[in-house]
């Protein structure tokens, strides 16, 4: 079947973004929302051309979506005998804020590199600003609760020492998953309790650093581990394959439940990042050991600390506080 201008472009984008090494998650994202956006465009206006959207077809777009609800609207009709969205409990409740936003960037940054490519004079969608959203307090972790949710894991075995040690350097790093995973052992620097990261998000090498606590359970865990697969990833499957993000998602959510708790991989990271702040880490550190584009990113993401973390931090770091009394 014949692709239109729109559909051709598209498929060259989600190529130009293979060859630039975006992630998986990242190109599966902007082809999601962007076929969606293309779909819309030729059934409710007949548009297949490029220079033929105008700036009201995204405005127009997003009050459709929110009006549709979940799931309700789909790339091809034959995909809903597959999916059988209308199954979910979700179905046709309202999109969030935060999702339509998520939508609108992916289709600005395809016009931004369609206007790059000499297509388009100009991005019809620049002038279109982000819903304005209601920020959530991040979800922390305490000691007591991080305890326990380690007591989950059963030692004695292989699968349940690995996920208790994948959890603590999550925890104790703020690395990605997909990164964590990652991990060959020669990568592990003990000398100076740093951690080389070469399959990153953007694809850019860094290094993680991890504590004393933590060395001395990796080099407990390596001859563990040892006995039982011979391959250099750090934290393999018992056959010795490279453990999936989504079976490692699956089996912390299953271990947190127990006790109660949701806890997730990003959960951790951004544990973490709270606690590092809370003890004194400086934005700008945060922002390298993480991995983020830039420290606005990063100030950005955690500047959601309570009013008694705050009071907490302040006692921790006031001058006069830090004088002796003459």
């Amino acid at each position: 079947m014949k692709l239109s201008e729109l559909e051709f472009c598209l498929e060259d984008f989600l190529t130009y973004c293979q060859s630039k090494g975006l992630s998986l998650k990242t190109i599966a994202a902007y082809e999601q929302s962007l076929k969606l956006f293309v779909v819309y465009l030729k059934n409710e206006h007949e548009v297949e051309r490029i220079n033929d959207v105008r700036t009201g077809h995204l405005r127009q777009y997003i009050l459709y979506v929110q009006q549709r609800g979940k799931y309700s609207v789909v790339n091809t009709e034959a995909s809903k005998m597959v999916n059988f969205p209308e199954r979910r409990t979700d179905y046709k409740k309202p999109v969030s804020n935060v999702t339509v936003n998520n939508y609108t960037r992916n289709i600005k940054v395809f016009f931004n590199w369609l206007r790059q490519e000499g297509e388009l004079s100009k991005n019809p969608f620049e002038s279109v600003t982000p819903i304005r959203t209601v920020r959530r307090k991040k979800v922390g972790l305490g000691h007591d609760e991080f305890k326990r949710l380690l007591e989950q894991f059963d030692y004695t075995t292989f699968h349940g020492y690995r996920n208790k040690v994948i959890v603590m350097l999550l925890q104790d790093t703020g690395m990605r998953i997909s990164e964590c995973l990652e991990i060959l052992v020669e990568s592990i620097d003990f000398q100076h309790k740093m951690i080389l990261l070469s399959k990153t998000k953007g694809n850019k090498e860094r290094y993680i650093y991890y504590s004393p606590v933590m060395a001395r359970e990796l080099k407990h865990y390596l001859k563990f581990k040892d006995r039982y697969t011979e391959t250099e990833l750090l934290f393999p499957t018992r056959k010795g394959t490279r453990l999936t993000v989504h079976s490692f998602e699956k089996q912390l959510r299953d271990a947190s439940n127990r006790i109660g708790l949701h806890v997730y991989p990003h959960l951790l990271r951004n544990n973490f990042a709270r606690h590092y702040l809370l003890n004194g880490g400086d934005f700008y550190t945060l922002s390298r050991i993480l991995g983020h584009s830039s420290v606005t990113v990063t100030e950005e993401a955690y500047m959601d600390l309570s009013h008694e973390e705050i009071g907490q931090k302040y006692q921790n770091h006031s001058p006069l506080g830090k004088w002796k009394a003459e």
